[in-house]
């Protein structure tokens, strides 16, 4: 991608918790950025770091050679991507589309044939890590797609992520994300009833969570999320409602695949819940708050 020490133009669509930060850090690996969000606030922002503004999707991609949206949730994929001013309407033969979103694998492979309709390449790729790893530019990456278009774009990929992942065809890294999604969604609602369950039995359960860090329950959530869940600090790094959205994915892909996923449903009811009783906006680690009577009040 990068031909005669040129680094591509890459244009980054929806600036976000997440694609703000990730934008930032493609500016300091030295790419010039075409960016364009719903709203201008962060445009401006990025503009004053040496970003250009585009007043449009389909501008951002007659401009770029590569790319990038991260947004919410399909249907805004589909309008970006699919829409009158669209993506696929702007994009140039050769070009690269890479879609960072947590979608459902069937969209993912939909806008996909629409831009390589176009003579450009595509590839989904989202991401796990939160708004810490987009900072820190240390995001798992895992990407959907063919391995010569994966190769091509590997050094952008490296400016947002570290462990960065070709899963397998188009749609494989949404089926990643799924499986990331599910695995998350399960373990704050385990790591939220142990921390209920020492708390309600008379256990400080700040000294339960230590010890458990030292052993096989230990993981980055219980470390992470769990001190959250201790300072009742539910500020979000990923919305509750984007969670719910997610696991809606994860139900509906295994429902498509014939798989059996209790696991994955009742953590969709829990955040259903959540969203219901006026959590969306909270981080998704806040399901504690779902549990007992003495479950910490939120920020």
């Amino acid at each position: 991608m990068e031909s005669n020490g040129r680094k591509p133009t890459i244009g980054f669509i929806g600036l976000g918790i997440m694609g703000k930060p990730m934008a930032r850090n493609l500016i300091k690996a030295g790419y010039k950025l075409v960016v364009h969000n719903r709203s201008r606030g962060p445009v401006d922002e990025l503009v004053k770091e040496g970003a250009k503004a585009a007043g449009s999707p389909k501008d951002v991609a007659s401009q770029s050679d590569v790319v990038i949206t991260i947004l919410p949730d399909s249907p805004d994929v589909e309008s970006v991507v699919l829409g009158g001013d669209g993506i696929a309407s702007g994009i140039k033969s050769g070009a690269t589309y890479i879609d960072m979103s947590t979608i459902k694998p069937a969209v993912a492979r939909r806008v996909a044939e629409a831009v390589q309709k176009k003579g450009a390449k595509a590839l989904d790729a989202p991401v796990s890590g939160g708004e810490k790893g987009a900072i820190e530019g240390t995001l798992s990456i895992m990407v959907g797609g063919a391995q010569a278009d994966f190769d091509a774009v590997l050094p952008i990929l490296q400016a947002m992520g570290k462990n960065i992942v070709l899963v397998g065809p188009t749609g494989a890294g949404q089926i990643a994300k799924a499986a990331n999604q599910l695995v998350v969604g399960v373990t704050i609602e385990a790591v939220a009833e142990a921390l209920a369950l020492a708390e309600a039995a008379g256990v400080d359960p700040a000294k339960v969570r230590s010890v458990l860090l030292g052993g096989f329950a230990q993981s980055r959530i219980l470390d992470l999320h769990g001190q959250r869940m201790l300072d009742g600090n539910f500020q979000p790094g990923f919305k509750a409602r984007l969670h719910q959205k997610d696991m809606r994915i994860v139900t509906d892909t295994a429902k498509e695949s014939n798989v059996d996923a209790p696991a994955a449903q009742l953590a969709l009811e829990r955040f259903n819940r959540l969203v219901e009783s006026g959590g969306g906006e909270k981080d998704h680690s806040a399901l504690r708050t779902l549990i007992g009577a003495k479950a910490p009040a939120a920020r």
